[in-house]
């Protein structure tokens, strides 16, 4: 279970949203963009060391990527540009808000270990690989299996509850590092349980495709 399978539950907070959207004329496409740069703004104030607007910031760019299938259910606008188009937007913000972390030069383990930053640069690579094989996992699966089905605009997807430590997690502890001041804590988690998370993936893949 992960925050992602609960996403069902949220939506109905965000259509009053996607409605204002709507109203004002926004498209899913402009919506996804606004995430994009949201999450590019996140990342160079992170890399100032501006952690607290940047994670307010990185909470509108994730807002902005949750109502943009909104404004596409609520205007019957679902294109196979716009899915291909989210996907990408995400993994640029996914990778960038990281490394504007590592960009910032703070200390991570070698705040609490007697080893060089190098290691704090190896850290945040690993955080960075982990945060999009994870994500990147589905749509390998989605390809080579042939999973084409969607609802809503979306494929049904079959590891939309597999992993404990998806895209949302690795936001909410970003947000959360970034307004406590800890977030070279949220480093050193996002670097363990994503790549945790996608091996958790890999063995359900394995006992359920072999």
């Amino acid at each position: 279970m992960n925050i992602t399978a609960l996403r069902p539950r949220f939506k109905q907070y965000l259509e009053p949203v996607a409605g204002l959207f709507v109203r004002c004329g926004v498209t899913p496409n402009q919506c996804s963009f606004l995430a994009l740069v949201a999450g590019i703004a996140a990342a160079v104030l992170f890399m100032e060391r501006w952690f607290l607007v940047g994670s307010l910031l990185l909470l509108l760019s994730a807002l902005f990527d949750l109502i943009d299938g909104s404004i596409a259910r609520q205007t019957n606008s679902h294109t196979n540009f716009g899915a291909v188009f989210d996907w990408i937007v995400d993994k640029y913000v996914d990778a960038l808000v990281i490394l504007g972390v590592g960009l910032s030069g703070i200390a991570i383990v070698s705040g609490i270990l007697p080893v060089s930053q190098t290691a704090d640069l190896a850290l945040v690579g690993l955080a960075i690989t982990g945060s999009l094989m994870n994500t990147f996992i589905k749509p390998v699966v989605y390809a080579e299996i042939g999973y084409r089905e969607k609802v809503e605009g979306k494929i049904d997807d079959p590891l939309e509850g597999v992993g404990f430590f998806g895209r949302p997690e690795t936001f909410l502890v970003l947000i959360l590092g970034g307004v406590t001041g800890f977030i070279w804590i949220s480093i050193i988690l996002i670097a363990v349980c994503t790549n945790l998370s996608a091996i958790q993936r890999i063995l359900y893949l394995y006992r359920t495709l072999s």
